[in-house]
């Protein structure tokens, strides 16, 4: 865990021997479990720490980030990048979401085990959860490192998130093409990117750029649509 350690002293955020052994143990968890369903395919332990928890912490700076009490991971997969946040910020809440129940059930498991209480993860699809009246525009922010093209992951994700509050999507670092070709769409949702971030801490190379996406105004209704049609017909 130095390398973590080093990592949370470059970003200035509170580190202690407790976030150390809920760090391990997630990790250790994960690895064990990896062996029996896909969660991950970075299985080395320094690679693990670099690519999914260095990684999953590069929003914590902001002030988009800091300013939330409730934040929503969606197609969180292993966990990421929710787990790492919600172990460095005990005091915010966080919703994981992902559409197989394998995973969701096994980061309830480990967030039992480590006794990370401010977590709750919830199996099912972003088009049916934003739609529900406990968890549509009911976020300070959303964040999500899921592999999906920007316009459909923006219609996955901003319903989630109240007017005024931020969408931040974790891309690869050739993402100025996609985005402009999501811009109308972030519109259409009720979004304005805000900023685009690269991340570098010294010598840390980081596979992300984050968008910072502000939530203007309220999401049409019609959003977002049926599950598969978002991927299969994202907004122009």
């Amino acid at each position: 865990m130095n390398i973590l350690r080093d990592i949370f002293n470059k970003m200035n955020i509170p580190f202690d021997d407790d976030k150390a052994e809920k760090f391990q143990g997630y990790m250790e968890e994960i690895l064990e479990r990896n062996k029996f369903i896909n969660l991950t395919a970075i299985t080395d332990r320094d690679q693990f720490i670099r690519k999914h928890y260095a990684d999953s912490l590069l929003c914590c700076q902001s002030d988009e980030f800091l300013d939330t009490e409730d934040i929503i991971d969606v197609g969180t997969g292993g966990g990421f990048p929710g787990i790492p946040l919600a172990i460095a910020f005990p005091d915010k809440n966080f919703v994981l979401i992902d559409s197989l129940n394998k995973r969701i059930r096994i980061i309830n498991e480990i967030c039992g085990m480590l006794d990370i209480r401010n977590v709750t993860a919830v199996h099912g699809r972003a088009e049916e959860l934003a739609r529900k009246k406990d968890m549509r525009e009911q976020f300070d922010a959303c964040v999500s490192r899921a592999v999906a093209n920007m316009s459909t992951l923006a219609e996955y994700c901003i319903p989630f998130v109240k007017p005024g509050g931020t969408f931040i999507a974790y891309k690869g670092p050739e993402c100025s093409k996609e985005l402009e070709e999501a811009r109308n769409a972030i519109s259409v949702l009720g979004g304005n990117i805000s900023r685009i971030e690269k991340p570098v801490f010294d010598e840390l190379p980081f596979e992300h750029t984050l968008i910072y996406i502000t939530k203007i105004e309220n999401t049409k209704s019609k959003y977002p649509r049926k599950s598969g049609t978002p991927s299969k017909e994202p907004i122009k």
